[in-house]
């Protein structure tokens, strides 16, 4: 590392927040470094105190968590974090918050409803974090919520990697887009994976159900893949599998960043009519996803993450990493 650059920042700090211990641990690893010492204690009335027990007076620290489900516990144990590394007179606090909880609550789509995703960011902001980096966001626009720098990167790189590996296997591939929203990150995996696209018009009806429309282009007698920023309680990815069942799909693989997984998302995707299910670990998944452990890949982050910090820590350019790759949802 550059001499002055690490003068400057202070030794580079990686801590983690309790249900991201393990892609931390992943992120240490490449990184060559021990997770730091840290503690987060819960109160017999659901308080929580995270306590430091090592010295980080001068350090560029970073903080790992996920504010997956319990959402609300996660949000406030990264804030106390934010404010507990603060006190102790970190250099410098990055969030990596690779799932950004409340990330769909981006706009108001009727009257009378707040925008959460502003409101966290405001939250992450007040709380004295200097910087932010996340995985693939919902939605594109919630960089411009934070008054901070904000670092929004793409897992597609992992999948990617994943797939080419596995390429002969995939034959005469098709990419299809559950929605629309999501058709220019699956036409570029298309072409990096030298597939067809085809896309999917569909009707949301409420927060767990989804009316699925029609099937635009052709996936008779092809492997179907299908890549989404998240899977949460999994009407979507499942009405869609159908459809391209009906449609003559000789198999249906079913890729997403975030197992979010909430609801009736497991039963549906164990009964659905998919071949496999790959994600990546931004959100620890546990013993719940064991009813889907014959169809479950699970990709670490790790890699990812530790360059992205590297690059953060010494000043280099984190958007250099994704060139080659289909680049976040804009």
């Amino acid at each position: 590392m550059n001499g002055a650059v690490q003068e400057i920042m202070g030794e580079l700090k990686v801590f983690a927040g309790r249900n991201s211990v393990h892609l931390a641990a992943s992120v240490c690893e490449h990184l060559g470094r021990p997770l730091g010492d840290a503690k987060t204690f819960v109160f017999p009335d659901g308080e929580l105190l995270v306590k430091l027990d090592e010295d980080v007076r001068g350090r560029d620290c970073f903080v790992i968590l996920s504010t997956a489900q319990p959402v609300n516990d996660n949000l406030v144990e990264l804030l106390i974090f934010i404010d507990c590394l603060r006190r102790a007179s970190a250099r410098r606090v990055t969030v990596v918050t690779p799932y950004y909880g409340y990330g769909r609550q981006d706009r108001k789509d009727e009257g009378r409803v707040p925008i959460t995703a502003k409101l966290v960011a405001n939250l992450i902001t007040g709380a004295r974090a200097d910087r932010v980096l996340a995985i693939d966001l919902h939605a594109a626009q919630i960089q411009g919520f934070f008054d901070i720098p904000m670092d929004h990167i793409t897992a597609t790189p992992i999948f990617l990697d994943y797939f080419r590996s596995m390429r002969e296997e995939l034959g005469d591939l098709c990419l299809v887009s559950p929605d629309v929203g999501n058709m220019k990150v699956a036409e570029k995996v298309a072409n990096l994976l030298d597939g067809d696209l085809a896309i999917i018009n569909k009707r949301r009806l409420s927060g767990s159900e989804v009316a699925t429309g029609k099937l635009i282009g052709t996936v008779d007698g092809k492997t179907v893949l299908m890549y989404d920023d998240m899977i949460s309680t999994a009407g979507t990815v499942v009405e869609a599998a159908k459809l391209v069942r009906e449609a003559g799909a000789t198999k249906v693989i079913v890729a997403a960043t975030h197992a979010v997984l909430a609801g009736p998302a497991i039963e549906r995707l164990s009964t659905a009519p998919i071949d496999r299910v790959v994600v990546s670990d931004t959100v620890p998944l546990g013993d719940r996803a064991t009813p889907l452990k014959d169809k479950l890949t699970v990709l670490s982050c790790g890699r990812l993450l530790g360059e992205a910090i590297r690059n953060i820590h010494e000043n280099k350019s984190v958007s250099a990493l994704f060139r080659n790759s289909a680049g976040p949802k804009r």
